[in-house]
């Protein structure tokens, strides 16, 4: 399988970034993005892709499948879709939800209602 030699410690990658950390040319990710569904680095405010760490991931896994494993792209997609409903069957609603200061913002705010309602009865 392929690996990185070496992955900055920071959230969020250029396309320029990736190119260089995984050796697959910037088009060739970009057709990736296109035609297996599953890549889908964020758009900044500019419009530009950012991947995450598991983006670099899942471009690892791509590249395996189709040159290592000699998968087709139709292959790929099924392969990793098959493994993403799998994944998400296991997971328990905690894993779902994002712990994020608007989550917890939300939280205190409806524990405020809550408190203002029972002071109404």
């Amino acid at each position: 399988m392929f690996q990185a030699n070496f992955v900055p410690e920071k959230e969020k990658f250029s396309i320029g970034e990736i190119s260089r950390i995984t050796l697959v040319p910037k088009h060739t990710l970009r057709y990736w993005e296109d035609e297996v569904k599953i890549l889908r680095p964020i758009r900044n405010g500019d419009g530009k892709r950012m991947y995450r760490k598991e983006d670099i991931e899942t471009v690892f896994k791509i590249k395996n499948l189709l040159y290592n494993e000699r998968y087709t792209i139709e292959g790929v997609k099924k392969y990793l879709l098959k493994n993403k409903k799998r994944k998400s069957a296991n997971a328990t609603f905690q894993d779902c939800v994002p712990d994020s200061k608007f989550l917890q913002d939300v939280k205190s705010e409806l524990k405020y209602i809550l408190k203002l309602l029972k002071g109404v009865s």
